[in-house]
């Protein structure tokens, strides 16, 4: 029987077919984007051209819009449905409306010493007492949340990441923040959820002031402290035992005077920076490992006139003190130049990296000082005025959006376009029914399209929260009047917004 012939080998071979992403219909792909975050959204458009006018779509816009204002109509500009969408919500962070919606709590008629914005949360202390309001669903009917830990006056709070202490025990709580505050009483206390967690005590004296930040990198951080003693305290946010036992980690000593302000390096987290009253400043590395203390510090220098705030920014700390805000090198603790000089004295001081302004709190007026212009210069000089307040300007905000100022002295607060100083919105914090007061504004908090402010009379005390992200009727006060030209270009460069500013929308 004859053998079937052999088969012949198969040399030919069938290519894999693939599909890129530019094979997609444009349209399925704009309608996937919709489901991107706005950050998202800005991260897709830098990653081609063909993505970014996906990302572009005026079908991504439009939905945007109608999701989070479904009752409004956006026109678009000649620039496009993204830009008009865009103008829309800077005007908002910029309080560019007259119908925000508005929640009044009345309190005690007493001084308020702090005020914090957590999301929907309102956190203010007045004395040794601390309320939480959500405003979420205080008009349904919820509670308002007291705390009374403390037996003397709240000095400093402070918000956290829960995921950086030993709290956390779920994902869905990593998106949460602890509240931390310092008293009169010489202790720190932890928060969440309105009861107190930890207890740190050390201190033989009022714990003044609390580090802006947590030091050190990964999962081990540290809470930093510094008190009218004059010691600089680091504390363990893991340990565990509602007294905090073993929280303790180092103290450091070198100041004689009281600590009063504290920021965390931005180049190098493990390292602190610390004020005290007579204007001499330390850096401590709090990585350091060693039995004398005092050997933690790696920088001194020292400024003339009282202390007023202090803000790190990478390696340069900002130090605004009696009438000036100079410049320090953190890697040299040389001073580098003097940004900022408002006579005949300093109130407040804020400062936005990102677009090189700082600002300044005077008498009766702010000042916006430009970053790089103060550099070249021999003697810095205001690019402009926020003018218009009674009395000092103590209360300063900055984003990337907007400044907002106040004070004591007077019963409003004024908003102003950070890259042109117009004003956009002058806001209420008194009434009459509060009694026969002098006190303007005594402590304010921003986020975002949300300001809450705080006031008292003889018979009560205000906290006046306002949230800007619904409304839809621009203000018609010459604060939106057309000016002339010139008043876009104070400051150098074009500016412009990102697409997200890291807050939520």
């Amino acid at each position: 029987m004859a053998e079937p012939p052999a088969s012949q080998p198969q040399t030919a071979t069938t290519e894999a077919a693939t599909t890129k992403i530019t094979d997609l219909d444009e349209d399925s792909l704009a309608h996937c984007a919709t489901y991107l975050s706005l950050q998202d959204l800005s991260n897709l458009a830098m990653t081609s051209k063909f993505l970014k006018k996906i990302a572009y779509s005026d079908s991504i816009w439009l939905h945007r819009f109608s999701l989070r204002w479904p009752l409004e109509m956006l026109s678009s500009s000649s620039s496009g449905v993204r830009q008009a969408y865009l103008d829309w919500r800077t005007a908002l962070h910029q309080f560019k409306f007259a119908d925000p919606f508005v929640l009044d709590l009345y309190t005690e008629a007493r001084h308020f010493d702090n005020i914090l914005l957590d999301k929907n949360d309102i956190i203010f202390s007045q004395g040794s007492i601390i309320r939480m309001m959500k405003t979420d669903s205080f008009l349904s009917g919820g509670s308002l949340v007291r705390m009374s830990d403390h037996n003397a006056r709240i000095t400093c709070m402070r918000l956290f990441p829960i995921n950086e202490t030993s709290l956390v025990r779920s994902e869905i709580q990593r998106e949460e923040n602890v509240l931390v505050t310092s008293s009169c009483d010489h202790s720190i206390r932890l928060w969440w959820k309105g009861a107190c967690h930890r207890c740190f005590r050390g201190h033989n004296g009022a714990v003044s002031t609390l580090s802006d930040k947590l030091l050190g990198a990964g999962g081990v951080k540290v809470l930093a402290s510094g008190g009218e003693d004059g010691t600089v305290r680091l504390w363990s946010l893991s340990s565990s035992g509602k007294r905090g036992q073993q929280a303790l980690k180092a103290t450091l000593y070198g100041h004689q005077k009281p600590v009063s302000l504290m920021s965390v390096a931005g180049h190098k987290p493990s390292l602190l920076v610390t004020m005290s009253r007579d204007s001499k400043v330390r850096v401590w590395d709090t990585n350091t490992s060693s039995a004398v203390r005092s050997s933690c510090c790696v920088g001194m220098t020292s400024l003339p006139g009282a202390p007023v705030d202090m803000k790190c920014d990478e390696a340069s700390l900002y130090i605004a003190a009696g009438s000036s805000v100079v410049v320090v090198d953190l890697r040299t603790m040389r001073k580098v130049n003097t940004v900022a000089i408002c006579q005949p004295k300093l109130y407040s001081f804020a400062i936005m990296p990102s677009k090189s302004l700082i600002c300044t709190g005077g008498f009766g007026k702010a000042l916006l000082w430009d970053i790089r212009r103060s550099q070249e210069a021999s003697k810095p000089k205001a690019v402009t005025e926020l003018d218009g307040h009674m009395g000092s300007v103590t209360l300063l905000h900055m984003d990337p959006y907007k400044i907002v100022t106040g004070g004591l002295g007077d019963n409003f607060v004024n908003a102003w376009e950070i890259d042109t100083g117009k004003q956009t919105n002058s806001l209420l914090c008194n009434r009459p029914e509060l009694g026969n007061t002098n006190i303007g504004c005594s402590a304010m908090a921003v986020n975002a399209c949300r300001i809450a402010t705080t006031s008292y009379g003889e018979s009560q005390g205000l906290v006046s929260f306002r949230d800007f992200s619904g409304a839809v009727r621009p203000t018609s006060s010459k604060c939106n009047d057309d000016e002339e030209e010139a008043d876009v270009w104070k400051f150098w460069g074009t500016q412009t917004y990102s697409d997200s500013d890291g807050s939520n929308e």
